[in-house]
């Protein structure tokens, strides 16, 4: 074997050495909330890569907590609606911006995108003003309002991009044929951007179901918070115990969907993230 066939094999040794590095990162502390999830109290802080003693009693006893079992509800109605709400302004933004000539686009584009940036921290008391103003508090659409006003930036930026890319003779022969913008949007575009859409969609979807800044904030009641913030105020039997094992089965039911999700539009959102990469 010589020096040349030596280092090939020695890259591609080192490289998926890489990979099962970053695997064991990525999937160990979900693994360890599973099996967390599955041991009794007694055996909770046993060191052990696979549990001796199966139970499900730690599920068993979130979901007998009625204030959980909402806070699911909760959490479904403010993601779907933040997705719906994103999408659905994301997409006529994007037309404006991708198809539309007008002066001052560019600055338009690098305001959305400088927004995004801005930290939930740094606009708190703001938005809390806001939203009391509003009579949102404790509210789920005070959090639906909140949750869009950070991922509709991010949102409109990709969407722009992805539109921009489409070919100008579509929207030409849809012109020709006498269909309005939002015929032009809805049945020649759309079709289209389901990568990008996919990919925006899961991605607020994401940031709304496990967001908690803003959920611990501007809700007060446990028949209206959110999922997150539901995991966090669970109580042991005593004020100096933690739950550990039903704080580990909360979070893999909540991170489950998640993964079921990314599984399913995987090959579309990795399309989704590499639109307007190229231009052909």
């Amino acid at each position: 074997m010589n020096s040349r066939q030596f280092a090939k094999i020695a890259k591609r040794v080192g490289f998926w050495a890489l990979i099962a590095v970053i695997m064991v990162y990525a999937v160990f502390p979900f693994y360890y909330a599973v099996i967390t999830s599955v041991k009794p109290s007694s055996d909770l802080f046993r060191v052990e890569l696979w549990p001796s003693t199966w139970n499900l009693d730690n599920y068993a006893q979130i979901f007998s907590q009625s204030s959980f079992v909402r806070a699911i509800f909760n959490s479904i109605i403010v993601a779907f609606s933040v997705v719906f709400i994103a999408l659905l302004l994301g997409i006529t933004a994007s037309y404006a911006l991708g198809r539309v000539r007008f002066r001052g686009r560019s600055t338009v584009l690098l305001v959305i995108l400088g927004v995004s940036m801005f930290p939930q921290v740094a606009v708190l008391s703001g938005l809390f003003e806001v939203i009391r103003a509003l009579n949102l508090y404790n509210n789920p659409a005070g959090l639906i309002l909140s949750y869009t006003i950070f991922t509709l930036p991010f949102t409109v930026w990709v969407l722009t991009t992805f539109m921009k890319q489409l070919p100008m003779e579509l929207e030409e022969a849809a012109i020709m044929d006498g269909a309005t913008p939002w015929v032009t949007i809805t049945k020649v575009f759309l079709p289209l951007m389901w990568p990008a859409m996919a990919t925006t969609g899961l991605l607020a979807f994401i940031a709304a179901w496990n967001e908690f800044l803003f959920a611990l904030t501007f809700t007060l009641t446990d028949d209206q918070r959110t999922v997150p913030v539901a995991i966090a105020l669970l109580s042991g039997g005593s004020a100096y115990e933690l739950p550990w094992g039903p704080i580990m089965a909360a979070s893999v039911v909540v991170t489950v969907p998640l993964v079921i999700l990314v599984i399913i539009f995987q090959r579309r959102i990795v399309s989704g993230l590499t639109a307007g990469a190229v231009k052909g």
